[in-house]
Parts: C-alpha cells; structure tokens; sequence
C-alpha cells in the first residue's frame, strides 16, 4: 500500500521520517520492571487464547450482585459484554472499600487553585454521595434518566457523577469550559432531566463564571425540570439561597437533608453508566454511550495493570471530569481499585511554574497521568523549577491525549522521573474506548515516538483502505479487529453514527472498529499514531471538529463562509486557524477579529477559539462545492498540498 492511501500531511510523513532513524530507547530499570503487576506477553497469550476465559477473570475483580450467564454476544456492529450479569458501579467504588480495612483511608484530597484543600475517606465519600443520590431520587430521578453535570474539577463534581450511578441514572458530563451553544446541544440531545452545575470555576487566579452559561442554554428547555447550583463560596449548614427561577436548587439545601444512606439501583450489565460527548466531523456532537459492567471492568484492569496504582500509592491525574480520563482514571478506575486520588482545579503552572512539584513533593505523589501538552509547557519554564523539589516517590508518569514528541519524552525523563530512576510511558486511546489500547508498560523499553504495544485483550492492526496489513513502518488506517468491554455500545439517539465505526472497512470478510487515525506499526508490533484522518482537530489533548468550529463562525453576523484547519503548535500539539469570507459590504475593522474570536468562545468555549484568523475572498473548492481544507492547510505551512485531482467531484 502507498502512503498515499491516507493523504499523509506533511508532519505524518516527517514523523515517520524521524521515526526511521530509531532514536535510542529508553530501557526500564529493573526495580520497576520486578514490581510490575503483570507479565505483559503472558496476559497477552492469555488473552489471544481464550479472550472470553481472559475478561471473565478480570471482570471477577467487581462486585456483581448478579453473575452474567454469557460473557460476550456479538452481532456486529453490536456486542454485549457479561450478558445477565447485575451490579451498581458504586458499590465496587465505595461500598467494598467502606465495609473494609479503607474504611477511614483517603480516597479524595481535594486542592483548590488558591490552596484550599479537603479530604474525603472512603466513608465520608460514601455519606456524601448517598445523601445526594437521596436528594435525586426526591426529585423523582432515577434508573434511565438522564443528569447533565457542567462542573469543573471540584468534589462536589465527583459526588454528583456518582450519586447518579448509585440510583441507575445516567450522567453526562460536560466540561466546564464549554460554552452556551455546545452545553445547550449536549442537554437537548441527551434529554436530560436535570441540570447539575457550579456557578463558577476559577483559572489562573480569576473567576470564571458559569450560571450565565446554563441560564441562556436552559431558558426555553421544558424537558428541563430542575438546575442544582453548586455555589462556590458556601457550605454546608449557611443560610438557604433564594433563586429567581422555581426550578432552581441550592447543592448543599438539597443534600443536606437526605439519609446518609441510599440502596444501590442494581442494574443490568449492559445499561449505560454514562453518555461523554465528542466532536465529529458533521458540526453535531456524538455521544458516546459507556455501559457498566464492561466499562467498569476495563478501568478496573488498566487502573492496576496498565497505571500500577497500588494500595499505599497517592495518585494525580492532571485531566478534567469532562473528559474520558476523568471518568475513567480520576474517578471510576482507581477508586474501584481502594485508591487515594489526588485532584486539583486549576491550570499546572499557576500561581507559579512549579506548583505542581510543590504538590508533588507535599503529598508523595507515586504516579501521575498527564497530556504531551503539560509536559511540553513544563519544558518551557526549565528544569530549576522541577530539579528543586523531592520527587524521589514520583516513579510513573503517563501520557496520553495526543502524540508525545521526543523532546518532551527525553526531557521528563530527565527531569520528572529521574530523581527515582522511573518511567516515562505512552499510551493512545478513546472517548469511545475508555482505556489505554496501546501502550508502553514500564515492564519493557520506551521507544521514542512510539506509543507502545496493544494491551492485553487488545487486537489491533494497520491496514490500508481494503483491509489488508499495510507494510512495517507505512501509515495505514489503525483498526481493532475484536470488540473490547470498555469500548462504546452506540451514538445516543443516532445508532446509525455509531455503526459507521465498524463498516469502512472489513478484515478478513469481517468488519472491524476503524479508530479514525494514522498509524504506523514496526517489525517488533510497536505502534507510532501520527494523527487524525478526518476533520477533527486535537488541541491541547481536546477532540474538537472543524464543522463546530465552522458552524459558530457562520453564526457571526458578518460571515458567509468559514473553513477551519489545525496547525501544528510546540506547546499544544495544534493551534485552530480559521479562514473567513464576509457578508458583501461588510468592514474590515480593527474589532472584526476580536469580535469573531470572542463570538466562538461564548459559543463553544475557550478550548475552540482560532488562534489565527484570516479574511479572504473566497475558498477553494471542488466543483461540487466541497472546501478543500487540505489546500488551505498545506498553504499556511507552505507545503505542497499533494495531487489534488481526486478531489475534483
């Protein structure tokens, strides 16, 4: 196969280019190697020989109230996992842990960008989630109903995504720096009954506020019954706030008076835990629909066997609960495995360039889950605001959300990890997959570039666009060839959407989950993903589609036509530029770009404001009308876009 198959851009045909040359690996050293918790190839062969033998095992590690009768049932596109099997995700969470030696061990510390910090036990979590999931149930929510949650990364935030699970209802997170029109589309689509939000988050030391947000995107919402606001600056026990609005609920009144106390909703293995929300390339969001008992198995697994996280560890992830990690690896993941979680709201490089470190050492922090993104800005403040701190306990971090450059690698494994002789590892998956794919285990060698090895479990492959393997070290198409349990069951409300994952191509006559991006697998089944195929940009780890972009562009007043493209960025992996064709008659003023910046970041957030916006006459398009992005991408970077004649129709 040609790597022209894909339409490689000019950085994926540099990377591999680099990726050639084979920079020295990084080899892991042998006291991390010996307290690994599992033997990688072994799991491996396990896997391949039995797979439903393999994730039986690793679903045991739950607590099911009911034990499944069948392990999978596949008719694809659609695949159940552990079919009869009943459980509540919470009770593997909390109860277990409570009715336990962990009864009274932290399983949140809680760290404001101010310094404020709280810490939750197990037995506090428990208390405080059931009181709310009680307050839910008052409010007539339960097993189906829909919970939209557009909080940042606060507690409150995690007893709400619980709560909700404890009584079968089935939440949907969005991130808190989402504008009006992207939470209004996320609440119309998911049908939710109830809006959970705080009324601010606070960034680099301003306070950012929230409620205006949720007032404008629920204002003509019937569907919507109840908005429950998290009012920073209360707590428990002061005085009862008064609303304007009747359907509007105080988080702490609400709580406070229910029973520390709430039997789980048992549900079925199959019935969806959570709807995540990602960009597409149609301009509408997908909703990525989870289910509980294959979901929780996988993050239950890859919390112990991919992130080592261990019973005295403390652990920080640096993501967001609005993102798949969050769900996955702040909160389901390792508190079902007795963790300590720790979690801070706020930027990583403010108040100061070494916040972190200071937390870092303040805590003891064993492991750490953060994007290229993060490791590339810490890189720009130097090595003196690391090297200062003891970060002798501080022997993994993983990286994940987007491609991990070199540079970046070499230079936190100098710096992060080696004051333990520790690993800096790689790892690629999914909104739609909820856990690592592919992935470099501190059991064996860091190879530079390259994300690593599949998982245990895991059947992927790089082919062309007919099916067939592509030859070592060529782009191709990544695939994975065999359903896995924490994958996604359909798009909310559009199976259709959802079935397009598996019919773009077959393997060997049968259809397998095409991953949307480039990859390039070696002769030892190392696996480098160059990025996207489709119209989806990943800006600072965060999934957003060129037609969102587009579409609020086009909302503007002043515009006619907008087209959008990413660019490569050192600090964010890409930058978002726009190109604008203006209504006729319109004035090219000195506000005009400031005014469609601002416009796009009320609409869909701070996350999808172009960096770069550039005014033209018109865009260049096929005969039948279509923008080719391709050539405005290649034109901004002044590179040779490539044939172009394929894109005539």
């Amino acid at each position: 196969m040609s790597e022209a198959d894909i339409e490689l851009t000019g950085s994926q045909k540099s990377t591999i280019d680099s990726l050639l040359k084979g920079e020295a690996p990084i080899a892991p050293p042998a006291w991390l190697r010996a307290r690994s918790v599992v033997d990688h190839e072994s799991e491996v062969e396990r896997a391949k020989a039995d797979p439903d033998a393999f994730w039986a095992e690793k679903a045991d590690a739950l607590h099911w109230e009911t034990k499944w009768t069948e392990v999978t049932r596949f008719d694809l596109p659609h695949h159940k996992w552990f079919v009869g099997g009943r459980l509540n995700a919470t009770v593997s969470c909390i109860d277990r842990h409570v009715y336990s030696d962990r009864r009274n061990k932290a399983a949140l510390i809680w760290v404001s960008e101010d310094g404020d910090e709280r810490t939750y036990t197990y037995n506090r979590l428990y208390r405080e989630v059931n009181r709310f999931a009680n307050a839910l149930r008052a409010m007539d929510v339960g097993r189906g109903d829909r919970v939209v949650i557009y909080m940042p990364l606060v507690p409150e935030g995690i007893i709400t995504m619980l709560a909700c699970a404890r009584i079968g209802a089935i939440h949907s997170v969005v991130y808190a720096g989402m504008g009006t029109q992207a939470l209004k589309a996320r609440i119309e689509d998911a049908g939710a009954k109830v809006v959970v939000c705080s009324d601010a988050t606070f960034r680099r030391g301003k306070r950012i506020e929230l409620k205006p947000a949720v007032d404008e995107a629920v204002r003509d919402l019937t569907q919507v019954e109840a908005v429950i606001v998290h009012r920073r600056g209360s707590k428990p026990g002061d005085a009862a706030h008064e609303f304007e609005s009747e359907r509007e609920y105080d988080w702490y009144d609400v709580q406070a008076a229910h029973s520390i106390h709430c039997p789980p909703e048992v549900v079925d293995s199959e019935h969806p835990l959570f709807i995540l929300y990602t960009s597409g390339t149609t301009g509408k969001p997908k909703g990525v629909v989870h289910a509980t008992g294959g979901y929780m198995t996988g993050v239950n697994y890859l919390s112990r066997a991919f992130y080592q996280i261990e019973d005295r560890d403390i652990y920080w992830s640096t993501s967001d609960i609005g993102w798949v990690v969050g769900h996955s690896f702040i909160v389901y993941g390792p508190l079902s495995i007795g963790a300590t979680v720790l979690v801070r709201e706020g930027v990583p490089d403010y108040p100061t360039p070494d916040v972190t470190w200071e937390l870092c050492e303040r805590f003891g922090v064993n492991l750490m889950f953060t994007a290229p993104t993060a490791l590339r800005m810490w890189m720009s403040h130097g090595a003196d605001a690391v090297d200062k701190y003891d970060l002798t306990r501080l022997r993994l971090v993983a990286c994940a959300g987007e491609p991990l450059n070199p540079e970046a690698h070499r230079w936190a494994q100098e710096h992060l990890v080696g004051q333990s002789d520790g690993m800096v590892v790689d790892n690629w998956w999914q909104t739609e997959i909820a856990g690592p794919v592919l992935g470099t285990l501190p059991s064996f060698e860091a190879r530079m570039g390259k994300v690593g090895k599949t998982m245990p479990g895991v059947f992927a492959s790089v082919v062309d666009k007919d099916g067939q393997p592509v030859e070592a070290n060529s782009g191709g198409r990544l695939v994975i060839e065999r359903p896995l349990p924490y994958m996604l069951r359909t798009v909310w409300n559009d199976d259709d959407r959802y079935q397009e994952y598996w019919s773009q191509i077959q393997v060997d006559g049968q259809p397998v989950y095409t991953a949307g991006d480039v990859a390039v697998q070696d002769e030892d089944g190392w696996f480098a993903v160059l990025g996207r195929m489709d119209d989806v940009m990943n800006v600072a780890g965060h999934r957003i589609g060129t037609a969102d972009v587009e579409g609020s562009l086009l909302r503007h007043r002043d515009v006619a036509e907008s087209a959008v493209v990413g660019l490569p960025d050192e600090v964010k992996g890409e930058r978002i530029k726009a190109f604008v064709v203006l209504k006729s008659g319109v004035d090219v003023g000195a506000g005009l770009h400031a005014s469609l910046r601002d416009h796009v970041r009320e609409d869909l957030g701070p996350i999808a404001t172009p960096s770069e916006i550039e005014i033209r006459d018109s865009l260049p398009k096929t005969r039948s009308g279509k923008i080719v992005r391709r050539l405005l991408r290649a034109e901004s970077l002044g590179e040779d876009p490539g044939d172009l004649s394929t894109l005539a129709d």
